[in-house]
């Protein structure tokens, strides 16, 4: 049964069917958005009404890329699964759409997932906490303004740093020394998958430390010299997944 329209599942399904279609490999593109959204290759198949192998040379590439009447129906697919199961993905991105503004630096999704330890190394990062966490896969990355953050985000506007999925890292710059963006991330209900800290002064707060092992959340301080190397850094990592 076809869902009724909703401007924001509108919007995510231009969103994955524009990616796919951008894309040089569109397969990679349909399994990101697949293991987004927490469907199983058994589950796509069965909505799809295909063979499990069928999906799978899809998304390996081992069929011609898809046309766009396949790529229409594996979006609706996606998106129909998540209606099944109550609209989870697609009402958390109804509370965390970006609305463009001067606290977010940088917002990127990733074309396929890199680890946490990738992140680390690409801004030349020191860690303080959860590293048994650093292979866990980051879908995505945004670079926060600390300072706008505190002046101009109200507790509901933070959701928003999150972009289209939480499975990302927070990249906090300007900051003193760590612990209101740790305070922030505790009391909110998405968690990042690592947080990175840059322009710390000294030393970090033991707060901030001590927030993150108890929220498990992998954290580190970038010792990039300015804001503007860390901006490079993560553009570089992001056009890798390209």
């Amino acid at each position: 049964m076809m869902s009724g329209y909703s401007p924001i599942r509108d919007t995510l399904a231009k969103r994955i069917a524009g990616e796919i279609v951008l894309s040089v490999n569109p397969g990679k593109i349909m399994r990101k958005w697949r293991g987004l959204l927490e469907v199983s290759q058994t589950a796509m198949a069965g909505a799809l009404e295909l063979s499990p192998s069928v999906v799978s040379d899809y998304e390996t590439g081992r069929r011609k890329s898809p046309g766009s009447g396949f790529i229409k129906r594996y979006v609706e697919a996606l998106l129909l699964i998540d209606e099944s199961r109550g609209g989870n993905y697609i009402r958390q991105l109804s509370r965390i759409t970006i609305d463009p503004s001067d606290v977010f630096i940088d917002i990127r999704e990733f074309m396929s997932p890199v680890s946490a330890r990738e992140i680390i190394e690409s801004v030349d990062g020191r860690v303080y906490s959860g590293e048994e966490r650093l292979d866990q896969d980051v879908f995505g990355y945004t670079i926060v303004d600390s300072i706008k953050a505190i002046q101009m985000l109200s507790g509901l506007d933070f959701y928003r740093i999150f972009g289209t999925t939480s499975e990302r890292a927070l990249i906090f710059s300007g900051v003193s020394k760590g612990r209101s963006p740790l305070i922030a991330v505790k009391i909110s209900p998405f968690k990042p998958r690592i947080i990175v800290l840059h322009g710390v002064e000294g030393e970090i707060d033991p707060l901030a430390v001590q927030l993150a092992k108890h929220e498990g959340i992998p954290l580190a301080v970038s010792e990039l010299n300015s804001e503007e190397e860390l901006v490079d850094a993560l553009i570089r990592l992001y056009r890798s997944t390209e």
